[in-house]
């Protein structure tokens, strides 16, 4: 979704602004990213989600046998 915003803005958009405009940590924000199947609560998708202006399926995908 981070390139997407950035090629419809035409610039860079950087985890602490994403920080900045959702109230997220940037370090939540940095292991979302980074750390395969990181997992976060409901109130974190739905910050990105409005931030990005997308779906919660925009953002994550069901993967069969990856849960705990």
């Amino acid at each position: 979704m981070i390139e997407k915003k950035q090629f419809a803005e035409g610039r860079r958009v950087t985890i602490n602004e994403i920080a900045t405009a959702t109230g997220l940590n940037r370090m939540t924000l940095s292991k979302i990213l980074n750390s395969k199947g990181y997992g976060t609560g409901t109130e974190t998708i739905d910050k990105l989600c409005q931030y990005f202006n997308c779906r919660v399926e925009d953002l994550m995908e069901y993967m069969p046998g990856t849960g705990g």
